[in-house]
């Protein structure tokens, strides 16, 4: 044991004295900050230019320390202002005051509209803020006010920092902070007093100054003059109904006779409410000499008719209802809907048996089959309307969600040429398809970078009609009862021949939503039926009326599509209704007939390639346009004919996504490779054939020549006679083996387009899209129309805007469109996103609203001079875009005396004594005196805010003369005064 305890006693307690405490730590880590910050040693700045809190750019940094466990956030808060050239002569005398003491004398920034309340109390621009880093935390006991504000002014000392040091302490939303700054032998206290229920005494001039003059403790007898600022604030709240310029829509005149169905086609602008809630007029003194005006509890001197500066804000609505706003909300909240348009409108779309479904197929299936159909005795659309029948006999015309007059509007609206037909029976003459001459305009082209549609185009109108279905006309229900009668308009355009009016002529524009796409490709298969029905009636009418038995769903193509040279379209024509009676033989495939003859040409052909001496089988060239200029066959010599072709069939963004997905799978291997040449051959193939049939006896490098000239290389040559000549072969990769050209060329026929096989099957793809738009969810209309709706509401706001020209206006409608063609290009927009654009469009309709109500109260169309109207669209203006705006000649130039009338008119309002007779029998005379007295012009100010200011010495007659400074504000609820008050340390 004894053994045991000899090393301990040898080991003795040492106290560390040196070991630095919570409390230094804390001190330390303030003075690191202030380092790190560069806020040593002297401050130096230029004087402050009047404005310039509100103008400049303030800008802060941000760290964290933490005092034992419990978390500080320090912030340093200062103007952005250009460095000061450092000069010898501008070194500071050593006795200089630092500059945020000189800042607390200056009046040049009193008041600013925004900024942060320190620097609205006491002036500063420079400051660090020392705040409990999280927002429920706070400093609430004396002892740790004392403890953090010691520890500022160490570390102030420690490092010799002239910025102001602040600690905020209670509950954050009590903004009550107290500070300190030093300088060489000079100090300033900040301190402030914040009470709910405000003294008396305290409520006017004189009691303030009492109590700042106690403050200071001026030891000087005659005390040096205060100097004063002071601003009255009052709030007009009552505008006059009359003043608010918006209506709002009359939904019945929406469909109504005296508007008309026009209104379909637009989207309705302006707020319901007054977007402006409130004006804030500030009457200010803002220099005052103690003893020029009298204020105490009995008589004021403070006038605001008088006030040399009168500066207005306004308080605008929170998010005030928008007509425009609410239409794009309710249309992107039917994105989000699950329901499809049958359980929408009942389930028993069609009646329960399923009859009239098995007879749509059925006829569906026939229609696409080569066999010969009936079409007069099964119709697609005599089924569809039987179906149509039987839906609203079962849903009861009165339950439709559209009523008859509604929907008569819309579709006649959307199809004009429907009046048309149902005059005349037969489509008018006119071409229905706009775009042909598409104004090119910046806002036209919008629908390029939004991915919408023209907005002349059916697609743009049809978003419009059903937006506006959405919000007046049975929401969702209405939405799906459109659409279901839209799609029978498509069905029953397919099966009559009627083209789609409002879609751009030729293939699908891949600029646009795919919903347009597919009504373009409609529209193509339309046109393509159209042509081949009219160009077979023609060749029917010369022949037996037996001639046209079964080929009605398929037959040769029309050639004036296919037509590459505009000027030959007449003899394309002709030469259609010039076939041969053998001619529907080849609708789909080569007989045998043909593919004896194809091969006794391909023969011939092979033969004169070869040889060259042997005469090809003398076949009639068919389906020529016209003659390649100088080019001739190289063995014949004869004149080398341009083939009627046939068109690439045109494709819709989702079938080229297919399609090349389908020949990416095919893999890089050989077989894969070859499979996907001779899977996009099949236009070259049509073409070689049309060029065989158009061009008897002729070779490939004929065909090369004039599909692919890059190909045929000629280069001169000197021959055995010493001649020039031209010599040409095919290019190298034409040479390779087993090239795909050549194997195309030897397997083509000489087939004229119109007996080839179709590159481009209408019927199949007309059915392919008329599937696609029936099964369409309410939902998915809406994703593929809402880039439609964004356009139209761009458009809508450009329009008004135009009226305002308001410039913040420009800029965000300028972001809007570039935010929007970004958002909207890709497929499925994320909703985060799209609701942003929403937003900057709802705001920027919220803008020109407060525009017109300002405009509106302001009198700006009624002025008659110009130059007062001028100013006053100025300071609308103004209004609209700054956070507070001085108005010329205060209460005496053209604003300052409207904004006077608003308040006489608001004041006459309230002080109206009320109708009721009882009321008005009660009451004493000298009450009823009092209710039909002299009214005051303005209502008692909603807010005082006064700024005391010295130099005195302070704390003793000898001392340095320093700046003192009281900021005082009362209003209803809130009193606070904000002292700071410097006194010279060199002696204490």
């Amino acid at each position: 044991m004894a053994a045991d305890s000899e090393p301990e006693s040898e080991v003795f307690e040492i106290t560390d004295f040196t070991t630095a405490s919570e409390w230094e730590r804390f001190i330390s880590k303030i003075e690191e900050v202030l380092n790190d910050w560069k806020l040593i040693g002297i401050s130096s700045g230029k004087p402050l230019e009047k404005g310039v809190y509100t103008t400049g750019a303030w800008e802060e940094k941000s760290d964290e320390i933490s005092f034992a466990d419990f978390k500080f956030s320090v912030t340093h808060h200062y103007l952005v202002q250009e460095p000061s050239d450092r000069d010898g002569k501008e070194e500071p005398a050593e006795d200089a005051l630092p500059l945020p003491m000189q800042d607390l004398l200056c009046m040049n920034n009193d008041f600013p509209p925004r900024a942060h309340c320190l620097v609205r109390w006491y002036g500063l621009r420079e400051f660090v803020v020392i705040a409990p880093a999280a927002n429920n935390d706070a400093v609430l006991s004396e002892s740790k006010c004392n403890l953090l504000l010691s520890s500022v002014s160490i570390a102030l000392g420690n490092t010799g920092c002239q910025v102001p040091l602040f600690v905020q302490i209670h509950q954050k939303w009590r903004r009550m902070y107290v500070g300190e700054c030093q300088g060489p032998g000079v100090r300033t206290d900040f301190e402030m007093v914040h009470l709910r229920k405000v003294p008396n005494q305290y409520t006017h001039l004189s009691g303030l100054l009492d109590i700042f003059k106690s403050k200071i403790g001026c030891p000087l007898t005659p005390l040096p003059p205060v100097s004063m600022a002071i601003r009255l604030t009052y709030v007009l709240q009552d505008w006059q109904q009359y003043f608010w310029p918006q209506q709002p829509p009359d939904i019945d005149a929406l469909v109504g006779g005296e508007v008309g169905g026009l209104e379909f086609g637009k989207l309705p602008f302006g707020a319901c409410e007054d977007p402006i809630s409130e004006l804030h007029l500030a009457t200010t003194w803002p220099h005052l000499t103690e003893g020029i005006i009298v204020d105490n509890d009995v008589y004021s001197d403070l006038d605001p008719i008088q006030a040399p500066q009168w500066s207005v804000r306004i308080r605008k609505a929170d998010n005030p209802q928008c007509l425009l706003g609410d239409f794009l909300n309710e249309f992107f909240k039917l994105c989000r809907r699950k329901e499809s348009t049958d359980e929408i409108l009942g389930r028993s779309a069609f009646e329960e048996d399923g009859k009239e479904v098995a007879d749509i197929t059925h006829a569906l299936s026939k229609l696409t089959e080569p066999a010969p159909v009936p079409i007069h005795k099964l119709s697609v659309t005599n089924m569809v309307h039987s179906a149509k029948k039987k839906i609203r006999k079962h849903r009861g015309v009165d339950e439709s969600p559209l009523n008859n007059e509604v929907l008569n509007t819309i579709l006649l609206f959307l199809f004009p040429d429907a009046a048309e037909k149902l005059a005349d029976g037969v489509e008018s003459g006119t071409s229905p398809s706009t775009g042909n001459n598409p104004p090119e305009n910046e806002d036209y082209n919008l629908f390029s970078q939004f991915k919408s549609a023209p907005s002349d185009s059916l697609t743009y109108k049809l978003a419009l009609c059903l937006c506006m279905i959405n919000f007046y006309h049975g929401g969702v229900k209405g939405v799906a009862h459109l659409w279901q009668e839209f799609v029978l308009e498509m069905r029953y355009r397919w099966e009559n021949n009627y083209l789609i009016p409002g879609l751009a002529n030729g293939p699908p524009d891949l600029r646009c939503c795919l919903l347009h796409q597919k009504l373009q490709m409609l529209n193509c298969c339309i046109e393509r039926k159209k042509a081949r029905d009219e160009g077979k009636r023609g060749s029917v009418s010369d022949r037996s009326p037996g001639g046209s038995s079964g080929d009605a769903g398929k037959g040769a193509d029309h050639s004036g599509d296919n037509s590459k040279e505009t000027d030959k379209e007449k003899e394309v024509g002709k030469s259609w209704e010039s076939w041969s009676d053998s001619e529907e033989e080849f609708f789909e495939c080569l007989s045998d007939t043909e593919d004896l003859k194809g091969n006794g040409q391909e023969n011939g052909k092979k033969g004169g390639a070869k040889e060259g001496s042997k005469e090809p089988v003398n076949l009639k060239p068919e389906g020529r346009l016209h003659p390649h200029g100088k080019l001739t066959l190289l063995h014949p010599g004869e004149p080398l004919y341009i083939p009627i072709t046939q068109e690439p069939a045109p494709m819709t963004e989702d079938l080229l996504e297919e399609q090349s997905e389908v020949l990416a799978k095919l893999g890089t291997s050989a077989e894969g490779a070859h499979l996907r040449a001779r899977m996009q051959s099949a236009c070259l193939l049509s073409d070689m054939e049309s060029f065989k049939a158009a061009n008897p006896g002729c070779c490939l490098e004929d065909f090369v020549r004039w599909y692919s000239p890059r190909d045929y290389i000629e280069e001169e040559v000197v021959d055995e006679k010493g001649n020039v000549v031209i010599k040409g072969e095919l290019s190298a990769r034409m040479k390779i083996p087993s090239n795909m050209w050549v194997e195309a060329w030897e397997t083509a026929k000489p087939v004229p387009a119109r007996r080839q096989k179709r590159l481009f099957d209408d019927t199949r793809e007309a059915e392919k899209v008329l599937h696609y738009l029936a099964v369409q969810k309410p939902a998915d209309l809406a994703r593929h129309l809402l880039s439609c709706i964004i356009h139209a509401a761009v458009l809508k706001v450009k329009e008004e805007e135009v009226l305002e020209d308001i410039s913040s206006v420009k800029k965000i409608i300028k972001q809007i469109i570039s935010h929007s063609s970004k958002v909207l290009r890709f497929p499925n927009p994320e909703d985060k996103k799209l609701e942003e654009i929403i937003a900057q469009i709802m705001s920027v309709e919220a803008i020109i609203a407060r525009a017109r109500s300002l405009k509106a109260k302001f009198g700006v169309e009624k002025c008659e001079n110009e130059e007062e109207k001028e100013d006053l669209q100025r300071f609308v203006n103004c209004l609209l875009e700054q956070p507070e705006v001085s108005v010329l000649g205060a209460g005496r130039g053209p604003a300052g005396s409207i904004i006077h009338k608003l308040f006489v008119n608001a004041q006459r309002v309230s002080a109206m004594p009320p109708l009721d007779e009882e009321l008005r029998r009660s009451g004493s005379s000298d009450e009823r005196r009092l209710n039909t007295g002299a009214v005051s012009d303005f209502p008692p100010p909603t807010g005082r805010e006064v700024i005391l200011r010295t130099t005195v010495p302070r704390p003793a007659p000898y001392s340095k003369p320093l700046p003192q400074r009281m900021y005082s504000v009362l209003t209803k609820e809130d009193f606070r005064l904000a002292g700071a008050f410097s006194a010279d340390t060199t002696f204490f």
